[in-house]
């Protein structure tokens, strides 16, 4: 018998202010509730607690399951004082702590804007988000998410200063990473993908898929030179791309819109034969000579030697950008993406020096060193303008 109720006195001392437990509700009365807590004396839930249950929390019956928060360990009448409405506060504040340990994401409702941020609803607890943990999208106008339901993460609980910190922009770049990488499984290189124009910039154009930007070089806009990317594409434009590049590691996706259509180079050969005069704008000035626009998409080098019999010391003294030239074409080359044109040898015979013997295939080109050619065109390839 006595150690009977040694186990009964340190069964009762188990018990302490704060604590959550399991109890079975016993008897259901008026006044109060009698639960099972597994002590040597019944738990009770007064008649006061009964009153302030909160909407939504069931009726009690005998033999439910319920949880407990113990109030006074022991009254005067030897009893467990348990609320029902503390248990359930504090069993939230617990869920929101387990919440804040994993970094899951949660749903919660926007209740109002004060000063410094927005007020939410979450897990019927109170909580704050800062403007600053505010997603991009929405940062600049808070008004427009009061009442709406938005995913967030929690970053800070305290439950003795009543404090829970929330935060939109972190729970938005994990949904975006997620999506981001779903994204990167999906596309292939080849895809022609549908997207809407985020962004300009002076080397080309951010191109919004919905899950992650992807980037339009500026001589991916168009077969022809473009010298100003607004002159091509407009923020919020929607446009349909290919994607010629992807690089999961730095999240970058390479778009293309020129090659959408036919490439201008195709067949350049029968478009642009040896010998062919042809009519073409100066684009550029160089020291070794000028380009010029022959066609959509298609610019040809003219070489200093080729722009006179006499000796060129400077490109700009014979020919100006925007001046309109006949040329004749020297060489095309589809593989190379070259042509070589000749501005001397578009004149009429009769004003070449008579000493000077040129036969009449144009190719004079020939005549300019070798290792000068292949200087003037590993300049013209490392831009991609040109």
């Amino acid at each position: 018998m006595e150690e009977f109720l040694n186990q009964e006195e340190a069964s009762s001392k188990r018990l302490a202010h704060g604590d959550i437990i399991d109890g079975v509700v016993v008897r259901v009365d008026p006044d109060e509730v009698l639960v099972d807590v597994g002590s040597k004396s019944e738990g009770v839930i007064s008649s006061r607690e009964l009153g302030t249950r909160e909407a939504g929390t069931p009726d009690l019956h005998s033999g439910d399951h319920i949880k407990v928060f113990v109030l006074q360990p022991e009254n005067e009448d030897g009893n467990v004082v348990l609320s029902l409405r503390r248990a359930r506060a504090e069993s939230v504040w617990v869920k929101a702590q387990e919440q804040q340990a994993t970094g899951e994401m949660m749903d919660a409702e926007v209740r109002e804007q004060n000063k410094g941020g927005l007020i939410v609803n979450i897990l019927g607890l109170r909580g704050f988000l800062p403007t600053s943990q505010v997603s991009r999208t929405h940062s600049s106008n808070l008004q427009e998410l009061v009442g709406q339901r938005i995913g967030v993460k929690i970053l800070e609980v305290n439950r003795k200063r009543n404090r829970l910190i929330v935060s939109q922009k972190a729970a938005f770049d994990e949904d975006r990473a997620r999506q981001r990488g779903e994204l990167f499984e999906k596309l292939k290189i080849g895809d022609e993908i549908e997207g809407k124009v985020s962004g300009l910039t002076t080397y080309g154009a951010f191109v919004n898929l919905g899950a992650a930007d992807g980037l339009i070089h500026i001589s991916e806009l168009s077969w022809d030179r473009v010298a100003n990317v607004a002159d091509v594409l407009q923020v919020g434009q929607d446009v349909r791309v290919k994607v010629i590049k992807l690089d999961p590691d730095t999240s970058r996706i390479s778009l293309s819109l020129r090659q959408l259509g036919q490439d201008p180079w195709d067949h350049i050969e029968k478009r642009f034969p040896p010998g062919a005069i042809v009519e073409g704008e100066v684009t550029k000035i160089k020291k070794y000579g000028a380009f010029l626009q022959i066609g959509d998409g298609i610019e040809g080098l003219l070489h200093i030697s080729e722009l006179a019999w006499e000796h060129v010391e400077h490109t700009e003294d014979v020919v100006q950008v925007g001046q309109h030239l006949r040329v004749r074409v020297l060489q095309a080359d589809r593989s190379r993406r070259r042509i070589s044109l000749s501005l001397k040898q578009a004149e009429d015979p009769s004003s070449r020096p008579a000493e000077t013997e040129v036969s009449d295939y144009p190719g004079e080109i020939e005549r300019v060193p070798e290792a000068e050619r292949q200087r003037v065109y590993a300049e013209v390839s490392a831009s991609p303008q040109e």
